[in-house]
């Protein structure tokens, strides 16, 4: 490992550094990678075995494992996903970046502080980063890091003296209740790693560890009502594991229905809001311009920073009820004017010609451009997207980076301003295209499902379904089901949408979305899925197990219509 070893002369602080964000000893074999890892979708609570398709350590387990890698990405979820492998001692020994991350750090942090459950986190330099990289073993003893005979301090964990606002300091002090006591604990744990300096106040809050991803997201919730919490701001809640009402008659096994029942139960009883929407941004209750809340759930936070312009961090799951439980959270990210700069400006190839399966595609993509950073999207403007185009594209982003917006030459409200100054420059062109599509659009052409709404459908996406069906039945070996929320449904229903779906034959489900949908509400004869979501066209094979395609959404109506998939490139990459 010749990046570890010292030339002669060359002290300890000169090969590198390496920081506690949790301090702790641990010791194992090395898991590296240089692409980060969603743990919700990618990581499967239950084994520790790595279930996204798409990644390089597709089949290893983190169980034992130093996992080292830049960052995390994707779903605030993986919090509580780190937390349950943690409880369950199914988690990795160590968790090493080489960039600020805070999903998987805030579930490290809830494990040791909630459960007495120590998992250390560091953050190295990116030298000692490229060095473990090529290391079998390492081990964490007596604040050093050791490795093929090298011994390299570890610095202490960040401390940060907060300027708290006399609230602030009675609910620290437990006068509030101890539920906004652990709250504020957490919270100030957060901004410290962060190099916060003070907290802020939020108008409205979102949660995302609503869904069932496993036992540990209740026992959080739980322990939190138990507590007294209750929420001091207007809080909705994301899409939740079972259609609340209907689940039973659905047929899902009350091992899983009555615990996923009981989490939304929890959030309720604490004064949320049941919106079951991974789609805020289409209630009522939309921030404005300029807004500053705290939502959780990776493409609602992207979409209300890039399309509305309000300004939230990315917050991960337990933290997102932190938040509401305080109604504080650390000013830092992308709460800062400087933060929001594009540090990447990408120039996009606009084909002529182009459908609504364009942009999940080059949200993909650009993701997998700016992992790590806020980019600049350049010639999309020509396209005209819709809302409901943005939606698809700050999801699909979501999927593939973990920062937490980006800008589209205008299009959104900030990009006249948005790159910095040193900004780097990539490309999009219409060969990378082709390559991502068929990235996305492995399997059998013949379709057994036909799944939209990851986000949730929104208004005009049912009216569209409605209208392409045209009142005609859905093929007989193909199920078409789209998830919404509550709302949508309600104004679909108003508008006689429902009906003339149904009479398609098309199932529409409330509450949950199809990154929590398991078996029977998942047809379970079902071989290939077709989907308008590039978001799940990434998670679906390891969530369902199935092959899944991403198409337009005339594809999927073509499909629903006749069981098959086109089998070709569209006709815009074509």
């Amino acid at each position: 490992m010749p990046a570890l070893r010292r030339d002669p002369g060359e002290t300890m602080q000169d090969v590198g550094q390496a920081q506690y964000i949790l301090a702790g000893d641990a010791a194992g074999s090395i898991l590296a990678t240089h692409e980060p890892l969603s743990f919700w979708g990618g990581v499967d609570p239950a084994t520790g075995r790595i279930i996204d398709v798409h990644h390089p350590l597709h089949g290893q387990s983190v169980t034992g494992r130093m996992l080292v890698m830049p960052s995390s990405r994707g779903s605030c979820t993986g919090s509580g996903v780190l937390l349950d492998l943690v409880l369950g001692g199914r988690g990795p020994s160590a968790l090493i970046f080489r960039d600020p991350e805070d999903v998987l750090t805030l579930g490290a942090l809830v494990a040791a502080r909630m459960f007495d459950r120590v998992l250390p986190v560091l953050r190295v330099s990116s030298r000692i980063f490229d060095a473990l990289t090529g290391v079998a073993e390492a081990r964490i003893i007596d604040n050093r890091l050791e490795a093929e005979g090298l011994r390299l301090a570890i610095e202490a964990p960040l401390t940060a003296t907060l300027d708290l606002s006399p609230a602030d300091r009675t609910m620290l002090a437990g006068d509030a209740g101890m539920a906004a006591q652990q709250s504020m604990q957490i919270i100030c744990a957060m901004a410290a790693s962060q190099g916060a300096e003070r907290l802020i106040d939020v108008s409205q809050g979102h949660i995302d560890g609503c869904i069932y991803a496993s036992p540990a997201n209740l026992t959080f919730a739980l322990k939190m009502a138990e507590l007294g919490g209750r929420v001091r701001i207007t809080t909705t809640m994301n899409a939740i594991s079972v259609d609340r009402q209907n689940w039973r008659a659905q047929g899902v096994a009350t091992d899983f229905g009555i615990p996923a029942q009981q989490l939304a139960d929890a959030y309720v009883s604490m004064g949320c809001r049941p919106s079951f929407t991974c789609a805020p941004y289409l209630l009522d209750s939309a921030p404005a311009a300029d807004e500053v809340i705290a939502w959780s759930e990776s493409n609602a936070v992207i979409y209300a920073n890039t399309v509305l312009g309000a300004r939230t961090a990315k917050h991960p799951d337990f933290l997102d009820l932190c938040i509401a439980l305080t109604g504080r959270a650390p000013h830092s990210g992308v709460y800062l004017d400087s933060a929001r700069k594009a540090q990447r400006v990408i120039d996009v190839h606009l084909p002529e010609g182009i459908d609504d399966g364009f942009w999940p595609l080059v949200g993909y993509l650009a993701g997998q451009r700016a992992p790590d950073r806020i980019p600049l999207l350049r010639g999309l403007a020509p396209g005209k997207p819709s809302r409901d185009d943005l939606k698809a594209l700050c999801a699909a982003f979501g999927t593939t980076s973990a920062s937490p917006m980006l800008h589209i030459e205008g299009v959104t409200p900030e990009a006249a301003t948005a790159a910095a100054p040193d900004a780097d420059h990539l490309t999009i062109t219409r060969d990378d295209l082709r390559a991502a599509w068929g990235h996305l659009n492995g399997g059998p052409a013949a379709v057994e499902l036909v799944a939209i709404g990851s986000p949730h459908a929104s208004l005009q996406e049912c009216r569209a379904l409605a209208d392409g069906l045209s009142d005609r039945r859905q093929h007989p070996g193909t199920r078409v089901i789209v998830t919404a929320g509550r709302e949508v449904i309600q104004q679909a229903d108003a508008e006689g949408l429902l009906t003339r779906l149904r009479a398609s034959g098309v199932q529409v489900i409330p509450d949950i979305c199809w990154c929590s949908i398991r078996e029977p509400v998942f047809p379970p004869e079902t071989q290939t899925v077709l989907t308008n979501s590039g978001k799940y066209a990434h998670y679906g094979p390891g969530l369902s197990g199935r092959s899944v395609r991403l198409g337009s959404l005339s594809d999927c109506i073509t499909a629903a219509l006749t069981g098959q998939a086109a089998p070709r490139l569209p006709d815009w990459l074509d």
